[in-house]
């Protein structure tokens, strides 16, 4: 099978397994593993952050974000389809017991103007605005690349208004790969940011989240809450230490064969390719095929190609390491016997 579902499905590479066998370790609660004292680290310096904490998933990053950043009856505002808001089960409202204040984007990009204009006063009517919350790359926007310039921007109008900015980097070292910058550009523009090791980069799990040490200590305690506290995992964040590394440096190359896959599905009848290829995303638009997406997620299957919905009419490719030319080439011919 040619599993373009997610680049959540890539498994670790030969390095990575070796790297988990010979895995220096301790227990973590206790800091006493000294593969992930050195993962931390390793994040801190390339994130350009004070410290930086190893969690179990890029959902519990998000999610101890905002229960760190936050007090109960605080607002957070986000583009309306961000991952936190859309992808994570509202855990916002059921752990860390905030509300929502949502601005409809433009490649997942919120306004300054905006996002200045929905932070909120000091009224005793309204709830007190204690997070933003960004997302780089925007994963409902197709990958979308949000630009440093506009980072800084809406960075600027949060720091005007003395509100923490979270950044959802889930996909981030995809957008610092693809505009050959490095990572800490990004960042210096937010208050804190969680990155996935388990996506592109190809970790079998795990994520990182970084801000600077006051954080991070009030993080660690969050973590614990959530269960989240971990024995002996220098064997998941040694294959983390390659990931941020080795694999980041090869992360343009999924790029390019997405945009290979989004050039050959443009010129299929009946379809579009709806958004702008920054990266590893490739949506497609099947509305005019007169087929439902399940129809055509079962014959590309039968084909030997997996996808997933994203939406009543449009369907979801994303590249990523396991993926070659010749998949390409074959997922190009599966649509046009389909077609």
């Amino acid at each position: 099978m040619i599993d373009l579902r997610s680049d959540t499905i890539t498994k670790p590479t030969e390095d990575m397994r070796r790297a988990m066998y010979e895995a220096e370790v301790g227990d973590d609660v206790f800091g006493e593993d000294p593969t992930v004292k050195n993962l931390e680290t390793k994040a801190a310096d390339i994130l350009g952050k004070e410290d930086a904490l190893f969690v179990t998933s890029g959902t519990q990053g998000n999610q101890i974000a905002v229960l760190t950043h936050c007090q109960p009856g605080n607002e957070i505002i986000l583009e309306e389809d961000a991952h936190i808001f859309y992808y994570e089960g509202g855990a916002i409202a059921a752990f860390a017991g905030v509300q929502t204040r949502t601005i409809k984007g433009d490649r997942g990009m919120i306004s300054p103007a905006l996002l200045k204009k929905a932070v909120r006063g000091d009224d005793i009517h309204f709830p007190e605005t204690g997070l933003i919350c960004m997302e780089n790359t925007h994963n409902r926007a197709g990958g979308a690349i949000v630009p440093i310039d506009h980072m800084r921007d809406v960075y600027q109008v949060a720091s005007e208004h003395h509100v923490p900015l979270h950044l959802d980097g889930a996909r981030l070292f995809n957008a610092a790969a693809e505009l050959e910058r490095p990572i800490s550009e990004f960042t210096e523009h937010t208050t804190t940011v969680q990155i996935c090791l388990s996506k592109g980069l190809g970790a079998p799990a795990g994520s990182i989240i970084a801000g600077d040490q006051a954080f991070i200590k009030r993080a660690r305690k969050w973590r614990k809450r959530l269960g989240g506290g971990l024995r002996q995992v220098g064997v998941l964040a040694a294959p983390g230490l390659i990931a941020m590394t080795d694999m980041a440096t090869r992360l343009k190359e999924d790029h390019i064969r997405a945009r290979k896959l989004a050039d050959g599905l443009r010129t299929l009848k009946d379809l579009q390719v709806v958004n702008q290829v920054d990266t590893n995303i490739v949506v497609v638009e099947t509305n005019n095929s007169n087929k439902s997406v399940e129809v055509w997620l079962n014959e590309l299957k039968d084909k030997g190609i997996l996808a997933v919905p994203f939406g009543p009419t449009t369907i979801r490719l994303t590249t990523h390491h396991h993926i070659t030319d010749s998949d390409i080439e074959s997922t190009l011919a599966a649509f046009n016997q389909i077609v």
